[in-house]
């Protein structure tokens, strides 16, 4: 039974039940009722509508001496990363004798033609990464290897070196990646199992396996008309010459023409010759399907200021494409290779549509009237989508009414979805208003937070799905660093926030703070209602509020099995918090629903 405690005037009733056994699992549109006697349900249904579904590993049929790895809920919070914290749902399955292996069945009602394999084996004992196969079974009878590294995983953070360097005294993370798989034959009917297994052709130490995404990829898109294709301007769809140029000449001539820009099926070298990036500014340019048409970036490594971003300006479209990137640490033009996946600009609106960008640093969303929708990341080294008044006072680059919904990032090396608004240093940059994030998911950044709003004004962040973050927190609220804006007015809302207040610091499910008091913004507060959001199995307290000037209003909302206090405000705080209707459940022996060290100056 539930034990229902009301906290006298400050909205929360407390439900105690037993102890939570674990997170789920699952990454599509995600189920969140609220527990028996709740006030009011929070977030029916959140995350991106994908064309895939995620099976996690764990929930498999386990072969031979293979085994589940994963964090015990309510125990102490992590203090470096692990293949836990990093783990979606905080849980994977460890193959590492011959014979291990792990079955899952295709319940999702639908042929699947494609896998998506997000998995970690070890890294070469000079840094570098590894290549080894993992077995494929299908209904049991062998199917295929699929190839697996770790070359652009297993980073350090903080080595001496360089990131790559595992003997460089750095601490080890991003130890996963995904690993797309065409399936050979037949596809795998609805009701089939499919079977990982290490065998002894599979040379791997170990194989530690996260989950796996069914999917039925369809047929190739068509040429479109009125378009110009890049083949014929010469690039090469079998990657063997450096198509850059090609592409290039294509789109500038439809440009002058009034055309589109058709990129057929197949996979196109880029920025290997050219060290300039695309840029598609003001024309339309489609390609076939994100499995049919990739634009990959292979940069000489180690790089030296070499750009493979892809430019998106003022009426321009971008869709069915790929783009990938031999890139192996972060670092926005460096060395390592990486680079943004798009850069969005200008006062026109833009669109990116269907696009997957892999191995590549953030997609950099500023101008306005943008769209970004219906799109992937996977294991970046940045964001996966950051909105943002793009560090400058530029009319191109204000950062207004731009819209990211129904996006779906997993492995992100920074904030899976963020809200960035700067002032620079002398505090000129304009305020980034009119920011919506909505109805995305993100899946286990190996470094900051699921979501993030840091400044701005008018944001809307609703509908969204969080799971399992491995450093920061499930979702930050405040202000970016020493020179952003305040955050003068957002609604967060429906949102399932589960996990998060990993190893980076302190950190906890949900965090709230305040901008530092500086000569532009001497006595801003952030100002943020919270309604309707589930907030579950957060590592260390569910809602946190620290710094000073914070206006919270919270409605509404569930917080489900944190590890330790259920809200804490912490001492120095000043403001106020108006609270009504919140539900605080499966409290850990000895943790309270709230916790209010500024009593005096942040009255609830």
């Amino acid at each position: 039974m539930y034990r229902r405690v009301l906290f006298g005037l400050v909205g929360v009733a407390v439900l105690t039940a037993g102890a939570l056994t674990g997170l789920p699992g699952h990454e599509g549109r995600a189920s969140a009722a609220a527990p028996l006697d709740s006030p009011a349900p929070a977030a029916a249904a959140a995350g991106a509508t994908t064309p895939f579904v995620t099976v996690e590993a764990e929930s498999g049929t386990l072969g031979g001496g293979a085994r589940v790895r994963s964090l015990t809920p309510g125990a102490a919070a992590p203090t470096a990363a692990s293949l836990e914290t990093e783990a979606s749902g905080y849980a994977l399955v460890e193959l590492r004798a011959n014979g291990d292996s792990v079955t899952l069945r295709n319940d999702t009602g639908a042929n699947a033609n494609s896998l998506v394999v997000r998995a970690s084996i070890p890294d070469a004992p000079q840094g570098g990464g590894i290549t080894a196969t993992l077995n494929l079974y299908v209904n049991g009878t062998f199917r295929q290897a699929i190839t697996l590294s770790s070359r652009q995983s297993w980073n350090y953070r903080d080595a001496t070196t360089h990131p790559d360097d595992p003997n460089a005294g750095g601490q080890p993370y991003h130890f996963y990646n995904d690993f797309p798989v065409r399936v050979t034959g037949a596809p795998i009917a609805p009701g089939s199992t499919i079977r990982l297994q290490k065998d002894s052709a599979n040379t791997a130490a170990v194989y530690d396996i996260d989950s796996v995404d069914l999917e039925n990829v369809g047929a190739a898109r068509t040429r479109p008309a009125n378009s110009l294709s890049v083949l014929d301007y010469g690039a090469d769809p079998n990657f063997g010459t450096d198509s850059t140029v090609a592409i290039q000449n294509a789109v500038n001539a439809a440009r002058g023409r009034g055309m589109s820009v058709w990129i057929p099926p197949g996979t196109y070298l880029t920025n290997s010759l050219v060290s300039r990036p695309l840029d598609l500014t003001g024309v339309t340019v489609r390609g076939a399907g994100m499995w049919h048409t990739t634009l990959y970036r292979r940069v000489p490594l180690p790089a030296v200021s070499w750009r493979s971003q892809i430019l998106v300006g003022s009426g321009t479209t971008l869709s069915d494409v790929q783009i990938d990137s031999n890139a192996v640490w972060r670092g926005v033009g460096g060395s390592g290779g990486s680079d943004y996946g798009v850069n969005a600009s200008g006062a026109g609106g833009w669109l990116i549509d269907r696009i997957w960008t892999r191995h590549t640093d953030a997609n950099w969303l500023s101008g306005s009237n943008g769209v970004a929708r219906d799109s992937r990341s996977s294991d970046s080294y940045g964001d996966g989508f950051n909105i943002n008044n793009g560090n400058t006072p530029h009319p191109d680059r204000l950062g207004r009414d731009i819209t990211v919904q129904n996006n779906f990032v997993r492995g992100s090396g920074d904030d899976s979805f963020a809200v960035y608004s700067d002032a620079g240093a002398s505090g000129t940059n304009g305020q980034l208003s009119g920011a919506r994030v909505l109805d995305n998911t993100a899946v286990a950044p190996w470094w900051a937070n699921g979501l993030r709003i840091a400044g701005g004004r008018d944001i809307e962040m609703r509908g969204n799905l969080v799971n399992s973050v491995s450093s920061n927190s499930a979702l930050d609220i405040g202000v970016f660093g020493d020179s952003g804006h305040p955050l003068e007015s957002a609604t967060v809302s429906g949102n399932v926030l589960n996990g998060g207040g990993g190893w980076n610091g302190v950190r906890h499910g949900v965090r709230i703070s305040s901008p530092p008091a500086t000569s532009h913004f001497p006595t801003a507060y952030t100002n943020v209602t919270l309604s309707g959001n589930m907030m579950r199995g957060a590592l260390r307290a569910g809602l946190f509020v620290d710094r000073t000037r914070v206006n919270v209003t919270l409605s509404n909302n569930t917080i489900d099995g944190p590890a330790a206090q259920g809200i804490w405000i912490t001492s120095g705080v000043t403001g106020s918090g108006n609270f009504s209707g919140n539900t605080i459940s499966n409290l850990r022996p000895g943790q309270v629903a709230i916790r209010n060290d500024s009593s005096g100056t942040f009255p609830i």
